[in-house]
Order: structure tokens, then sequence, then C-alpha cells
């Protein structure tokens, strides 16, 4: 929805107080991004080394997804081409890796969280959401990536997941997050 979208993302931002984390899809929109908190460069864009120069002159902190099929030195060498710009604000995304198996998305690669944590400083947060791309499965998956020393989780909640116009069948429902973030919670005292 581009302009209209991220109006609309402004309007919910005013009325929950909640930050707002949206996708680039070419650095010819940065304009557009200006009220953004966070500016997400999805898997797709994870190696537009353009984008990710131009972002790296930006003041705003960027999530950048891992590619379906990138490696983790891959992700690591993406995370450099913003930094050498100057910003050195970027969170790292797991959210799953190219399988030939179809019970689920993606295979969610939760080595990759504390192996990440020994190559760099960068914070990493963990899409189960998108990884497994089945509501019944995200929250085994964001317990696991809670113990494997996650920074953060991103989860995809609508209330009405069955009318949901994209991600419905990953989507939890507000009840379905309360109780993972209970369980998350729980694990992350235990964690630390």
């Amino acid at each position: 929805m581009r302009a209209e979208g991220l109006q609309l993302l402004l309007k919910a931002r005013e009325a929950t107080g909640l930050p707002i984390v949206t996708e680039i899809m070419s650095a010819s929109h940065l304009d557009l991004f200006a009220d953004v908190d966070i500016i997400q460069v999805g898997a797709r864009n994870m190696q537009n080394f353009e984008l990710l120069k131009e972002l790296g002159r930006s003041d705003k902190p960027i999530l950048l997804k891992r590619g379906m099929s990138a490696t983790l030195k891959e992700l690591l060498m993406s995370a450099e081409y913003i930094m050498s710009e100057g910003n050195e604000q970027v969170i790292l995304c797991e959210r799953g890796i190219r399988s030939y198996d179809s019970y689920t998305r993606n295979v969610l690669d939760l080595a990759a969280v504390p192996v990440l944590k020994e190559l760099t400083h960068l914070p990493i947060v963990v899409d189960p959401s998108h990884a497994t791309g089945v509501s019944r499965l995200v929250r085994p998956m964001a317990c696991a990536a809670t113990a494997a020393g996650a920074d953060g989780l991103i989860i995809e909640v609508h209330n009405n997941p069955v009318c949901a116009l994209c991600d419905g069948a990953q989507s939890l429902t507000p009840e379905q997050f309360d109780e993972v973030a209970q369980r998350v919670g729980e694990i992350r005292s235990i964690m630390h």
C-alpha cells in the first residue's frame, strides 16, 4: 500500500503507542520512512547492496532478515554493508532457511542464534511465524528460540486469522499470543 499503508501504520501507532517496523522494498522509497521507528529489510532484499548502503547512511535502526538461502556469513556481510556507511543500529533476524520438506514453510535454524552470538555483538531476533508458516508451531518455536538465546521474537497476531488478508495461517489470536508471551517470559527468567 506504500504511502497509504504507512499512513495507516502512523494512525495505529498514535492509537496504541506501539513502534512501527515496516519493510522497505527500494531505496527510492526511503523518504516515505521518515516517521517509521525501524526499517525492515526483508529476506528478498538481504543482498540488495545498494539498498543496504543507502540504509547505512540513515539514522534509523535496521531489522535485517536472513535470506532463505543465505549463510550466516552472508547475513553478517550484509550487516557490514549497512554499518560501513555509519549506521551501527542493525538487528539480525533469523526467519528460516529453505528446505525440501513441505510440512513447514522453512526450517527455523535455531543453531544460528548461539552461533551469531559468538560472531557478533548485534542483537538477534527470531521470526517463528514466517519460518514455520503454521500458527500451531509458533509457540514451541518461540519457546525454543528464547531458550537458544534470542534477544526478541517477531510473532504475527490477528484478531481473526481465518479472515486475514495475508499470513492468516501463521497468525496467533491475541489470546494465543498472551499465552506464548507468558511462556516466553518464564523461559527467559529461567535462562537468566
